[in-house]
């Protein structure tokens, strides 16, 4: 079967550990992870990673403003020199994670080339994108839309995985990919394996990133056989 080279490199993305984040807060007012600074020991994407933690630990609808407190060894009123509310904490985690995928599908090796190679591009990048931000990307794929926050992050979380579905299609009909299988079928079994990944992957073990990307690509592609 036609596939892109195995061993390509994976892009760097922006960290979730010593990179700023920016985004909007909810309430519309412009946030930057590198300018804001509050109570001293603490600036903005501090207390944004600490937050991540909670909300992945305690769920976000369990966690009061109290809790986010507790965790952070200061006050209530502390946290809000830093964001207006517990939702513009969500929103800017789920930006960071949604900024990197996003930004995925805007890459020359993702928009031009064989439909299949594109799509290898794509998954591998994904996993380097979940990977370097593992606790926003944990708290993305742990949503319930209960707030409104959610409900607009899980539609660009769907219209990321309609344009992945889209490349597996466009692969099928070049004819690089099985037709036997329903191309809905593909992509959620490609999204649960590389979904899956949150609940188990430990960052700094003996599995590198590259590693786990280039066994994720050889799964997708080259399945479980053996070479004849």
């Amino acid at each position: 079967m036609p596939s892109a080279s195995r061993t390509a490199s994976t892009t760097e993305t922006s960290s979730s550990n010593g990179t700023a984040v920016n985004g909007t807060a909810a309430n519309g007012t412009a946030v930057n992870g590198t300018a804001k600074r509050g109570r001293p020991g603490y600036d903005q994407q501090s207390v944004l990673r600490i937050a991540v933690d909670v909300f992945n630990r305690h769920g976000y609808d369990a966690t009061s403003m109290g809790i986010l407190a507790e965790n952070l060894g200061i006050s209530k009123s502390a946290i809000y020199h830093h964001v207006p509310s517990k939702g513009d904490l969500l929103k800017l985690a789920l930006d960071h994670a949604l900024g990197g995928l996003e930004a995925i599908l805007e890459q020359p090796e993702a928009t031009s080339g064989a439909a299949d190679a594109r799509l290898e591009f794509v998954l591998r990048q994904t996993v380097a994108v979940l990977v370097d931000r593992l606790p926003f990307v944990t708290l993305l794929l742990r949503l319930r839309g209960n707030t409104e926050i959610e409900r607009d992050a899980l539609e660009r979380r769907r219209a990321f995985d309609h344009k992945v579905a889209g490349l597996i299609s466009a692969a099928r009909d070049e004819g690089s990919l099985r037709a036997d299988i329903d191309p809905r079928t593909v992509s959620r079994l490609l999204f649960g394996m590389i979904n899956s990944i949150v609940e188990w992957y430990k960052p700094g073990g003996a599995l590198s990133p590259k590693r786990l990307a280039d066994d994720v690509i050889t799964m997708a592609f080259d399945g479980l056989h053996a070479d004849a």
